[in-house]
């Protein structure tokens, strides 16, 4: 880390942040006043971001499962973690292939104290953290518990959740592109796009909300979202909101007015 942690951890509580927001609105513990105020000012610009959040994690359980069972990956790399809210990534998959591997990344130093404390592997497989920022790929591909937890000779599933509509163009392909650069052929890519497409108003006074926090927000329309999985075999049902992706029972009666986020898994050939 270039910057000292304690000008980190002083900016962190006096300025809102993305996972503790999501952690807040989800009902979680692990949030600082100023994350409650930025969450409540996003749910009365749109009350059904609660929904919408959840149905993103959902989404996450999901698409890790179908990697896992359908697919036959054993190691992920999940960028952009955000607090630990159970099941994690690596529950998930452990579950249906105890000896997987899961490297989590994230920024948020505070995020990376509960992920130490909470995010236990089995015995047969490992997790690992990253303290990097999803703008410097770099910095997560070179890091020693990448390096460690990760064979590049064998399919990792990439896990993008949640976090490209804080990556600013032409950042945002870029990133995808370096991370997907050095996995191997069968690797795939799991991805959350956040989009205004279903309902503009709300959406877009929400993401007003978290420029004025600080947090510069990108939304994407259909094409937009598709385009960065080119090059890559998408998954069927392809590029959908969130909760039309494989949906399970539960996702039956969501409005899709509530959903703007896009999700696919996509296959890299």
């Amino acid at each position: 880390m270039s910057s000292s942690h304690s000008h980190q951890n002083e900016i962190i509580t006096s300025r809102a942040h993305s996972a503790r927001v999501y952690d807040y609105i989800l009902g979680g513990k692990d949030h600082y006043p100023v994350d409650a105020e930025a969450g409540d000012a996003m749910c009365r610009h749109w009350p059904a971001l609660p929904v919408h959040m959840l149905e993103n994690r959902r989404f996450m359980h999901r698409a890790a499962r179908y990697l896992a069972e359908e697919c036959g990956i054993r190691q992920f790399l999940d960028i952009g973690t955000g607090l630990p809210t159970s099941p994690n990534l690596h529950e998930v998959v452990q579950e249906v292939a105890p000896e997987s591997h899961v490297v989590y990344v994230d920024n948020d130093p505070i995020v990376l104290a509960h992920a130490r404390a909470l995010l236990h592997s089995t015995p047969e497989g490992a997790t690992a953290y990253i303290e990097a920022d999803m703008h410097d790929p770099d910095a997560i591909l070179d890091s020693r518990e990448f390096h460690e937890l990760i064979d590049l000779d064998r399919p990792v599933g990439l896990m993008v959740i949640g976090i490209m509509h804080f990556i600013l163009p032409p950042e945002d392909h870029r990133l995808i592109q370096r991370l997907l650069a050095p996995l191997p052929s069968g690797s795939y890519l799991a991805v959350t796009i956040g989009t205004a497409d279903f309902a503009p108003e709300e959406v877009n006074r929400v993401a007003e909300e978290y420029q004025q926090q600080g947090m510069p927000m990108a939304l994407r329309d259909l094409a937009t979202a598709t385009s960065f999985l080119d090059g890559l075999e998408i998954q069927e049902p392809g590029v959908t909101q969130v909760h039309l992706w494989r949906p399970g029972p539960e996702q039956h009666d969501v409005n899709g007015r509530d959903i703007a986020m896009y999700g696919a898994v996509a296959r890299k050939p």
